[in-house]
C-alpha cells in the first residue's frame, strides 16, 4: 500500500547518489508508490502539540547532477504522516538530539526509522561499549596519564573523537611516536567530551568491514579497504570498497547484536568489524546499501521498505 513518507535529511542538492543510501531508499520509496515529502532539520518545529516540518514534495531520478524535482512547498504536520526517515548526517550535537526529542512526540504513532529515543541513547562509540567482550582493548578518557598507560600495554594505538564521523580527527600513534602528549592536549581542547582509545588492529590493512543489518537480520556486506598510506578506510576518504563475504566470526557478532538492535527499533544499522572485532555500531545515518548492490549484493534499499511496510501494515491491524 502506498504510504506518506517524511524525510529529515541533508540539504538534497549536496548529497553524492553514487554512495549515499538515503537516496537508494528515496528512490526506492518512488518505485513502490510511497508519497515523499522532504525537509531539512533546522525546518522542525513543535506548535503546541503539532510536530510542523517546512518542506517540499520531492521526487528523484538516479542520474548525476540532476537527480531530484522539488515540488509544492508545504508545512506538515508529521503526526499525519505513515513514516519519518531520520536521515541526517552526524555531528551527533545537541541540534542532533533535539531532533530525538521532537520526533519521540509523534513515535510511534507516526513510524520514525530510526527510533528517536534509541538513536539518541545509543551514538555508535557508546552504544558498542555494551559489547566489550567482541572489541579490540578499548579506553574512553579524557586523561594524559590514563592514554600512556594504555600505550604502554598496546603499543600501537587509535586515538578518535567520541562523537565523530566519518573518519574525522582519527589518528593512528605508534608506540616511537613523540606526539602523543600534543594530540592529547589538542583532543582536550577542541572536545569538551571524553574521547575513545583503541587497540590497534594492523588488520584494517585488509579491511574494515561495513555489515548491514535490516531489523536485526544482516542483509548485506561490502569491505572497504584503506587507501596506501592512510589509516582510515572511508570511502570518502580514499578507502577502495570490494566485495567481500562474511566470516564465522562476523555473523557470530551479528547474532548477538540482532535482538538488541531489533528491540531498540533500530531498523537500519551498519556495523563495523576489523580483523574480527567490532569497532562501531552505526545507528544515526549509516551508509553502504549502493556500495552492496553494486558488487551484486541484495538490494536493502528493498528490504528495508519491506520491513517498513510490514511495521505499519502490523501498526494499523
Amino acid at each position: 500500500m502506498p504510504l506518506r513518507v517524511a524525510f529529515q535529511m541533508d540539504p538534497i542538492e549536496r548529497i553524492d547518489i553514487r554512495g549515499d543510501s538515503t537516496f537508494a531508499i528515496l528512490l526506492e520509496a518512488e518505485r513502490r508508490g510511497h508519497e515523499s515529502f522532504y525537509y531539512t532539520p533546522q525546518n522542525l518545529a513543535l506548535d503546541g502539540r503539532d510536530l510542523i516540518a517546512a518542506g517540499h514534495a520531492l521526487s528523484v531520478i538516479d542520474k548525476v547532477g540532476d537527480h531530484y524535482r522539488l515540488g509544492r512547498h508545504s508545512r506538515e504536520n508529521l503526526a499525519d504522516w505513515d513514516v519519518v526517515l531520520l536521515r541526517q548526517d552526524p555531528p551527533f550535537d545537541m541540534a542532533y538530539i533535539t531532533t530525538t526529542h521532537l520526533l519521540e512526540r509523534i513515535h510511534p504513532r507516526t513510524l520514525v526509522v530510526n527510533n528517536p529515543a534509541h538513536v539518541r541513547n545509543a551514538p555508535e562509540k557508546i552504544f558498542v561499549l555494551d559489547f566489550l567482550d567482541l572489541m579490540p582493548a578499548t579506553l574512553v578518557t579524557r586523561s594524559l596519564d590514563d592514554v600512556l598507560a594504555f600505550r604502554r600495554t598496546h603499543k600501537d594505538i587509535i586515538l578518535k573523537p567520541l562523537y565523530g564521523n566519518g573518519g574525522a580527527s582519527v589518528f593512528r600513534i605508534r608506540p616511537e611516536d613523540t606526539n602523543l602528549g600534543a594530540l592529547v592536549e589538542l583532543f582536550q581542547t577542541v572536545f569538551r567530551e571524553p574521547f575513545m582509545v583503541q587497540e590497534y588492529r594492523p588488520e584494517v590493512r585488509e579491511g574494515d568491514k561495513r555489515i548491514i543489518l535490516v531489523d536485526g537480520e544482516i542483509a548485506g556486506a561490502i569491505n572497504r579497504v584503506p587507501a596506501e598510506g592512510e589509516t582510515r578506510s572511508n570511502l570518502h576518504v580514499g578507502g577502495t570498497a570490494a566485495k567481500t563475504e562474511l566470516t564465522d566470526r562476523e555473523r557470530e557478532i551479528c547474532t548477538r547484536l540482532g535482538p538488541e538492535l531489533k528491540r531498540r527499533g533500530l531498523l537500519f544499522t551498519g556495523i563495523d568489524v576489523i580483523g574480527g572485532y567490532l569497532t562501531e555500531i552505526n545507528v544515526t545515518s549509516p551508509t553502504g546499501i549502493r556500495q552492496v548492490k553494486a558488487f551484486g549484493g541484495p538490494d536493502i534499499a528493498a528490504l528495508i521498505w519491506d520491513a517498513i511496510e510490514a511495521k505499519v501494515a502490523a501498526k494499523a491491524a
